[in-house]
């Protein structure tokens, strides 16, 4: 791996990214165009009704974005007419064989041409509807692996998960792949076309039954919290949660996605000679620089009292320490007799006042009902037991060092990261920034 070959690996190559309108995908879009432009052509597969329409949402929702000031101070006036030379917008869907491209001629043409596919089109939204994320997680992958294959020129196919993934798994998580049929909760076996007809014999279940369209979705998402909002982070900001079921020495695997990016284009140069390769890189910090909850802790209370969230009347929101229940158990306890015994008392009293107090019931309803909710989403991770190791990962920054690539364009060391500093200057802004709604 010689110093320049990143971008000569890149220059000329013709890449497909699904998901291009998700977060980590824009990120990866424009580290491409910023360090190699000349490269021949970007295919983004985005979801939309047609060319147009495609066009319209890589514009809105990718190329005009805060992360490509950087492009656009380079390119200036120039820099449409740049993107539209390189990039391509798709519509399409993994979902759907063939992704769902119904333009024959572009989808030969992109089978002609494509050396690379990164897919990193996924559902992360821990409450989404069963039927969806199957659709996407797991069909979609197959779907975009199926397409790759019929690329003539494909040299590699890079595929994004989270590697929590893994499930609950515990102690030390190699970098391994899982079998076809494994399931993450032993003893049960996972069988994909099954679990495609348990969704459809529901969905037709409902249909039958003449059930609204709210009413399925919420089936849906109840099915996939079954089989599988606002970041605890910035609900405790806002003051609406005090207290976390969380083992306090728990470690959370945390990691920026740029060193994710950073890591994707790595992976693909070192393994560019080698298609017959399948390697597993996890990119995390677990393992390198551990991270205990008990300092994301620290970090955000420092955070919210020095700068404090602003409630839509104007006035600041004064946040104290959690109160950490190191049990499931314990939480309900607590929340029974701090929540839900008031609570019930509350509607009581409202019901005898003929309704007057309603607006403060609903309120103090739906708070309690966003920590139940944020609590049995994160509750895997409140108390998760693994290690992820990095073997595979730490290899390849060895061979970048060895190779005198420039470390600070592509570096995804995590002992490298000042988790104080990140949280305070990066991790928690972003999130206000670009969550909070």
């Amino acid at each position: 791996m010689e110093s320049f070959s990143v971008l000569q690996f890149l220059k000329d190559k013709t890449i497909l990214v699904t998901g291009a309108t998700g977060f980590l995908a824009k990120i990866f879009v424009e580290k491409i165009l910023r360090i190699q432009p000349n490269l021949k052509k970007l295919y983004l597969l985005i979801r939309a009704r047609d060319d147009k329409s495609a066009k319209q949402r890589m514009f809105r929702e990718v190329i005009e974005k805060d992360l490509f000031r950087v492009l656009r101070d380079t390119w200036g006036d120039s820099l449409d007419s740049f993107i539209l030379e390189k990039v391509a917008a798709v519509p399409g869907d993994i979902s759907y064989e063939d992704l769902g491209i119904k333009d024959s001629n572009l989808k030969e043409e992109m089978c002609r041409q494509i050396d690379l596919v990164v897919n990193v089109a996924a559902i992360t939204k821990f409450d989404e509807r069963y039927d969806a994320l199957l659709d996407t997680n797991t069909m979609g992958a197959f779907h975009v692996l199926s397409f790759a294959k019929n690329c003539t020129k494909m040299q590699m196919l890079v595929h994004l998960s989270s590697a929590y993934a893994c499930g609950e798994k515990s102690g030390l998580i190699p970098e391994n792949s899982f079998t076809m049929g494994e399931m993450l909760k032993w003893p049960r076996q996972l069988d994909i076309m099954a679990e495609k007809k348990l969704v459809e014999q529901k969905l037709n279940q409902l249909q039958t039954t003449g059930a609204a369209e709210d009413e399925v979705t919420s089936i849906m998402k109840d099915l996939g919290m079954e089989r599988t909002i606002d970041s605890p982070l910035i609900a405790y900001g806002k003051g609406k949660i005090d207290c976390l079921p969380v083992n306090s020495q728990t470690i959370f695997d945390l990691i920026p996605a740029d060193m994710v990016v950073n890591s994707m284009i790595m992976a693909m140069v070192a393994n560019a000679n080698n298609p017959s390769s399948q390697m597993i890189y996890h990119v995390g910090s677990s393992l390198r620089n551990p991270i205990q909850f008990f300092q994301i802790h620290e970090f955000v209370f420092h955070y919210f009292t020095k700068n404090p969230y602003i409630d839509k009347y104007g006035n600041p929101v004064i946040v104290g320490k959690f109160k950490v229940l190191d049990s499931p158990a314990k939480f309900h306890k607590y929340m029974a007799v701090r929540s839900v015994l008031p609570l019930k008392v509350l509607k009581l009293v409202n019901l005898v006042l003929c309704r007057r107090f309603d607006d403060i019931c609903n309120e103090f309803n739906r708070r309690l009902k966003l920590v139940m909710v944020l609590v049995n989403l994160y509750k895997p991770y409140m108390f998760f037991q693994g290690i992820f190791d990095d073997t595979n990962s730490e290899k390849l920054r060895r061979a970048m060092r060895e190779s005198g690539v420039e470390l600070d364009s592509f570096n995804f060391d995590p002992k490298s990261i000042d988790w104080e500093d990140y949280f305070l200057n990066v991790h928690i802004p972003g999130l206000l920034r670009y969550v909070v709604k």
